[in-house]
């Protein structure tokens, strides 16, 4: 393997993209699991009785994970200049423009308690413990709803500013006139407006821990209305959070949805409002793992999308593999024949199903569209007359496809007399 090759093989694996989805998931679990092993021995080390009974394994274990972060760093870093936005900016310029985004400062700082552990003295375990839990935030890169998460925050980061300064601004109130109603009954308690602002704290978020309560009549009304307000005020930043997090989500599956019709070469040429069109015509199906999809014989008459989990199409001398993303059955939308093979999901499945029945109907909506589809769909049914199937050979570019075992060689006809499925 050339040096090239092992380049975009590290990115294929650590991005998850290409062909490699089987290695890059195993990956991903391992990272997802070794973080969470990290946190956990981060936080039970602080145990006096652990550390002094089980120091001399903590310690080798987290020199162990700190050597695969700070690998992991490097060799981000090293594929980095692979990535699409980055390209233009050359080996170097890229690869500093890479360090400074959020995920790779994350990467480093997780990589950071190996460096420091030969740099900082004995006593500074403090600060090796806060770096060690920073390595929680890793998790964001393997998790798409935290990813969402942090996005939602960042974007309405405006009105969450404008909520706490409210809030603020109620507690500065509310802990003056306590100050003004109560100092004189409670000099200690409520000896100046810092010491009032404790309790205001307290009342308004609900906790009311009872070290301090008002005692006169007029403190008392003043405290119930502050009660009554700190639930109206806890959940402005809730509800604000909540909308912004529903609104991400809402637009990410709209995203994924978009670009997985618009990789369809039936719809290529199409524009973004047409393409948008179409995805509204998706319908969800969950499949479980064994379920048959689309069967050998019947007539094809839709195709269908992989949102989450796997699918294998086995046919002579191969198995194909459909993974996250993939599709299949395009020509299932032009020319409803008899499907060639049997799909059948391996893993539990989240599909999008478009039926030939109702893109007929947007089509008999839109001339411009018809003409579109239907110029396409002409090249799409010439371009596989060998094939005679209900599935496109480019349908199966990105899919993994494996030798199949001598005793289910017999198991199903070739697909693509061609050979044109293999990689």
């Amino acid at each position: 393997m050339s040096q090239t090759h092992f380049k975009h093989f590290l990115f294929d694996l650590l991005e998850e993209t290409g062909k490699y989805r089987v290695a890059a998931r195993s990956l991903r679990h391992f990272f997802i699991t070794l973080i969470v092993l990290n946190i956990f021995f981060a936080v039970i080390e602080t145990i006096p009785s652990v550390r002094e009974s089980q120091g001399g394994l903590m310690s080798v274990l987290q020199l162990c994970s700190g050597f695969i972060f700070v690998v992991e760093y490097l060799l981000r870093l090293y594929v980095s200049d692979l990535h699409p936005p980055l390209r233009r900016y050359g080996p170097i310029r890229a690869r500093l423009r890479y360090a400074i985004q959020p995920e790779a400062i994350v990467d480093f700082l997780a990589a950071l308690p190996l460096l420091l552990i030969f740099v900082l003295p004995n006593t500074a375990v403090t600060v090796l413990v806060i770096l060690r839990l920073l390595r929680f935030l890793k998790l964001a890169r393997y998790s798409p709803a935290l990813r969402s998460l942090l996005t939602a925050i960042v974007s309405e980061r405006h009105a969450l500013i404008g909520s706490t300064v409210i809030i603020g601004g109620v507690i500065l109130l509310s802990a003056t006139l306590m100050y003004l109603v109560e100092h004189d009954d409670q000099p200690e308690a409520l000896a100046s407006i810092p010491h009032a602002m404790w309790w205001a704290v307290t009342t308004i978020t609900t906790v009311g821990y009872g070290d301090v309560v008002p005692v006169t009549n007029a403190g008392r009304m003043i405290a119930g209305f502050v009660m009554l307000m700190g639930y109206g005020l806890i959940a402005l930043p809730v509800g604000i959070i909540a909308s912004a997090f529903a609104r991400e989500i809402h637009s990410r599956d709209f995203v994924v949805t978009w670009s997985m019709v618009a990789r369809v070469p039936l719809f290529e040429d199409l524009s973004a409002t047409e393409i948008a069109e179409v995805s509204k015509l998706l319908e969800a199906q969950r499949v479980r793992a064994g379920t048959v999809i689309a069967e050998k014989g019947e007539i094809a008459d839709r195709m269908y999308f992989i949102s989450e989990g796997a699918a294998q199409i086995k046919l002579k001398n191969k198995v194909i593999h459909l993974d996250d993303g993939d599709f299949f059955g395009e020509l299932a939308l032009i020319q409803q024949r008899p499907r060639a093979a049997t799909v059948r999901a391996v893993r539990d499945c989240e599909l999008l199903v478009l039926s030939a029945r109702a893109l007929q109907k947007l089509m008999d909506d839109n001339a411009t569209l018809t003409h579109k589809i239907l110029t396409e769909a002409e090249k799409r049914i010439a371009a596989n007359m060998q094939s005679f199937a209900d599935l496109a050979d480019v349908e199966l570019a990105q899919a993994d496809i494996a030798p199949l075992d001598d005793e289910g060689s017999d198991q199903e006809p070739e697909l693509f007399p061609d050979g044109n499925a293999e990689k």
